[in-house]
């Protein structure tokens, strides 16, 4: 009975430092924290603009991880854009990067068809590989054919077939975000497609 008792003791002290020395881990290491689930529902969308612009579209990261999201989308050489990432053309169509391993096959991307109003945000249709766009696209068959160090971003020169949208049209799309109140600022872009 005792030598239970002792090892029930001993069984819980190394447990109890197994979690703590976990913890220290993902406190240190930002690899530990990128496994940490995105959770995504209607109300994780909003006005295009209050996201961060980069050239043509927008960027945000539901983690926390801004900076890590924008030196992948600055960077002229490409990179993989961390867990939380989300990156959006238009006001009803968006990407959010989930955490290594979660779908193999979009690289850990998942798309989103919104609805969008003054009222806010609606999932329309989410999913990997079989998402719809209200233009009859497949975001994941045209991602895809962007060469791997884009990390499926659609940019020109990225591998991916131009959006069937003038950048002219983009704009105005973006502008038109019926979620942002009036005095948003919109940006001016530039004159790249994507």
């Amino acid at each position: 009975m005792k030598g239970q008792r002792q090892t029930r003791v001993v069984f819980g002290a190394v447990a109890g430092s197994m979690l703590l020395l976990a913890q220290a881990l993902a406190d240190e290491h930002p690899a530990a924290a990128d496994a940490r689930a995105v959770e995504v529902t209607a109300d994780t969308f909003r006005c295009l603009t209050d996201m961060t612009p980069v050239r043509h579209f927008y960027v945000d990261n539901l983690l926390g991880n801004l900076e890590g999201t924008l030196a992948v989308a600055n960077s002229e050489d490409g990179g993989v854009y961390p867990p939380g990432s989300v990156v959006q053309l238009l006001p009803t169509e968006v990407m959010i990067k989930h955490g290594k391993g979660w779908n193999a096959a979009t690289r850990d991307w998942e798309f989103f068809e919104l609805d969008v109003s003054a009222a806010g945000s609606s999932i329309r249709n989410r999913g990997f590989t079989d998402v719809i766009n209200r233009f009859g696209g497949n975001c994941f068959a045209c991602h895809v054919r962007a060469r791997p160090e884009w990390d499926l971003i659609c940019e020109k020169g990225h591998g991916c077939e131009p959006v069937p949208l003038s950048r002219e049209k983009i704009l105005e799309l973006q502008q038109a975000d019926p979620r942002c109140g009036p005095g948003d600022a919109q940006q001016e872009g530039d004159q790249s497609q994507s």
